[in-house]
């Protein structure tokens, strides 16, 4: 497994050296098998079976500024005891996402102000670990990145809001743009419903788990929740307490 860090480093563990416990068990803490710095977490993994370059495999990062940056899965396949650079950020930056690729796909970039952003992944070049990316998305002031998917046909985006709504939009809705824009609304925001809190890409299968700030749970069918358009404020699609 890569563990990738907010301070954009990278991490690799095997499997077996990770705890097996039950659900209810509370786990063991990152910091006792990452070598971590103080204030750094732990905030994006991916699941690694070879570091073989013959699909064309990438590394695809995000953070919460709008940068956003391309790399060679087999950079990552050399390991080190303190971690090594996945990104070099800013230092008020910090990393939100990361997705492994075939280096032809789409890709959204979602924002906490309700905007959003879809371009070819072609049009972000591979880079080398150390390299500091290029912008994704221009965010207006005060807006931060709140999640980045990898496209699929047939999918929808599901948007959800600090105040338990949320509603999906058809993919078809977002058009294809240029890397680096200032993207167009998925919802709407307001006192209402509350600023974008996740993005997801989903199908009418999947089911979803919305998890409060205080620790509630709700495990609900995604074809429960409404399909509109993407300048609306969606619907409550969980009840929170005062």
């Amino acid at each position: 497994i890569l563990f990738f860090t907010t301070r954009g480093r990278a991490h690799w563990l095997k499997v077996h050296e990770l705890p097996q416990l039950g659900r209810a068990a509370r786990g063991r803490a990152l910091n006792n098998v990452l070598h971590l710095a103080d204030g750094e977490r732990v905030q994006a993994t991916l699941p690694v079976r070879s570091f073989d370059d013959v699909d064309g495999n990438f590394v695809l990062l995000c953070t919460r500024n709008g940068v956003i940056k391309k790399s060679p899965l087999t950079a990552f396949s050399n390991p080190r005891r303190g971690g090594i650079i996945a990104i070099n950020l800013d230092p008020e930056d910090e990393l939100i996402a990361a997705w492994r690729t075939n280096g032809s796909q789409e890709v959204a970039i979602a924002s906490r102000g309700g905007k959003s952003i879809r371009f070819p992944e072609q049009q972000v070049r591979p880079m080398g670990r150390a390299a500091a990316g290029v912008r994704g998305m221009t965010l207006a002031p005060g807006d931060e990145v709140v999640g980045m998917e990898i496209l699929s046909p047939g999918a929808t985006i599901l948007t959800v809001t600090e105040k338990g709504y949320g509603k999906r939009t058809p993919l078809e809705d977002y058009r294809l743009q240029r890397r680096g824009g200032r993207g167009v609304i998925t919802i709407r925001t307001s006192a209402r419903n509350g600023k974008v809190v996740r993005v997801a890409q989903v199908v009418d299968d999947d089911e979803v788990m919305l998890i409060t700030d205080g620790g509630k749970v709700l495990r609900c069918r995604v074809k429960g929740i409404s399909t509109m358009g993407r300048a609306t404020q969606g619907v409550r699609v969980m009840n929170l307490d005062a």
